[in-house]
């Protein structure tokens, strides 16, 4: 065949830096994991590669394992938009022995697993603000368990034992969701992979557990055949796998391997040109060109990549971190300008300029202000040294810088260095292997002891158009729970209140007008530095043998490997 139509067979090749944050659905909240997700679990709702993206309204939930898009007039959806139902599609299996249905159940247990308090969905505030009982299932969940190494028995018999109010599995096929109020992006909350079915299996293992990890159960075209966290995963076809109910998947592949080991973006394009591997794993390798590509995809949104966050909870140097003068002399230091200069010098295809506020362009409640202004973005040493003074750091102080130790964050860890040496603030760097970050952050315990009290993670929208509870929520809504997305566990009552006046928007005007006044609060408290904005543009690297490899949106720009092939030229 030639290479525009497809061919089965073969193995794909990934190579890279890093690993999954967590194979389980109800805890993995890193993009660069959704690749592989995708080939294993379902959803409700789920969204197509698009090849050729102009506007949102390309990248939308299409029905999954439900059968159709819930709508007033198809009696989906109530008049008052409190109400879903949602019908399961027919004829899908999980790899059990024997092979079996998913059901109506499945997704209810899926649901509860998210609130479990070992590793609890980041976003899941994405659910507790709009599905009714979900907030309070969670908090009861917690208070049942509240020790940090519950057993699987413990958590199962709270999950039997308790019920969701607002998720009801009326039948094995149908699924009502009530919500507390209306939400117009609720359809991408539930499409993303934390909203995953669960069997009646995982009530065996901890979740994201090493029992769990080799136990995983496929409802997609592969399924997981080997884990060694960090190091080595391998996927094969799931032989109880159909197309015919499955309208977005395909199983053109034999499997997928992916080796994970630390290497340059340079080492792993060798490793790719060479035909030794067929794509990056968790490595910006692009392909060649001259100037920085272009993506008519950019204006869906942009990222903040990367952003310093704040430990505001930490002991160090007095609680320095909790003091607003002490951020806000930070925001003031810090030369943006010299971060674009460490992506532009690597060549990583991406299109960036220095970032102003939490809530990047092309987003609900976007403006154009700058509270921390400085000449040509290259910040203001003498104003920094002035508020850290007047702080009551005359003399500086020490802390602890969190980093990755891939891509670009060592020289962004030194820039910053750099930059906060001016003011007197010496920084100890610690980088942590892409495997450990995003776990690291996530656990409150570590911001407490005062394991690290300022880092440059990343943050992508999770969805596109009304997305703003996908940027401000997860990041700075009160959450101190393992398993969040506020890492430096900021808290403040006002901008809590803030947000849930925004997500009772339903006029886009007022949406937009809401996110944008927490917006301004949190700029105002110095929650987070934004230092770059940054359109994931990266045109991936792809083998000789890659075909039909498309990027979406929704994982980070990365290729949904459910729809490619290998032209092997055999």
């Amino acid at each position: 065949m030639s290479g525009d139509q497809p061919r089965y067979g073969g193995t794909l090749r990934l190579y890279g830096p890093g690993s999954m944050d967590h194979v389980d659905p109800a805890s993995s909240y890193y993009m660069l994991s959704g690749q592989i997700i995708r080939l294993f679990t379902r959803q409700l709702f789920t969204y197509r590669p698009v090849a050729h993206l102009r506007d949102w309204s390309q990248v939308t939930p299409v029905p999954d394992i439900a059968l159709e898009i819930p709508t007033v007039d198809n009696g989906g959806l109530s008049r008052d938009h409190l109400t879903y139902t949602v019908h399961l599609r027919p004829g899908v299996r999980w790899d059990t022995t024997p092979p079996r249905e998913v059901t109506a159940h499945d997704f209810v247990r899926g649901f509860k697993r998210m609130c479990n308090p070992v590793l609890r969905a980041g976003a899941i505030h994405y659910y507790t603000s709009t599905i009714k009982g979900v907030a309070e299932y969670c908090d009861d969940y917690a208070a049942a368990v509240p020790h940090r190494n519950p057993t699987a028995a413990e958590l199962a018999r709270f999950q039997n034992s308790r019920e969701i109010p607002g998720i009801t599995a009326v039948d094995d096929r149908t699924l009502v969701f009530e919500l507390t109020r209306p939400a117009l992006d609720f359809l991408h909350i539930i499409s993303m992979m934390f909203a995953s079915p669960a069997p009646a299996e995982y009530d065996e293992y901890v979740p994201d557990s090493p029992e769990f990890r080799r136990n995983v159960r496929s409802l997609g075209p592969y399924r997981l055949t080997y884990y060694r966290h960090g190091e080595e995963l391998r996927m094969a076809r799931n032989p109880v796998w159909c197309q015919d109910t499955d309208p977005v998947r395909h199983q053109y592949l034999d499997g997928v391997e992916v080796i994970m080991e630390k290497a340059t973006p340079e080492q792993v394009g060798q490793r790719i040109r060479g035909g030794h591997a067929d794509l990056s794993w968790a490595s910006p390798v692009t392909e060649a060109y001259e100037e920085n590509p272009t993506d008519p995809g950019n204006n869906l949104g942009y990222a903040l990549n990367p952003y310093v966050v704040f430990n505001t909870v930490s002991p160090n140097a007095g609680g320095a971190m909790g003091k607003a003068e002490v951020r806000q002399a930070i925001s003031y230091a810090i030369n943006k300008s010299a971060m674009v200069d460490i992506f532009d010098k690597l060549s990583v295809g991406t299109v960036m300029w220095p970032a102003h506020s939490a809530i990047p362009p092309g987003n609900y409640g976007y403006e154009d202000f700058d509270l921390y202004a400085t000449q040509g973005d290259r910040g203001d040493p003498e104003k920094a040294r002035a508020l850290l003074a007047a702080a009551g750091y005359p003399d500086g102080l020490t802390l602890t810088v969190v980093h990755r130790d891939v891509d670009a964050n060592p020289e962004v860890a030194d820039s910053l260095t750099t930059d906060l040496a001016k003011i007197g603030i010496t920084l100890r760097s610690v980088a942590l292997g892409h495997a450990d970050y995003y776990p690291f952050l996530r656990d409150p315990a570590n911001a407490r002891a005062g394991a690290w009290d300022m880092s440059t993670p990343a943050w992508t929208p999770d969805w596109f158009g009304n997305n703003g509870r996908a940027f401000l929520q997860p990041m700075l809504q009160t959450n101190e729970v393992r398993g969040t997305g506020n890492y430096g566990c900021y808290s403040n009552p006002d901008v809590d209140r803030m947000i849930d006046q925004a997500l009772s928007a339903t006029d886009p005007a007022d949406a937009h007008s809401a996110w944008h006044a927490v917006d301004l609060q949190v700029m105002r408290d110095a929650a987070i530095v934004p230092i770059l904005v940054h359109a994931p543009t990266i045109p991936h690297i792809r083998g000789a043998r890659v075909r039909n490899a498309i990027a979406m949106p929704t994982i980070d720009r990365w290729f949904d490997l459910s729809d490619l092939w290998l032209d092997t030229g055999e």
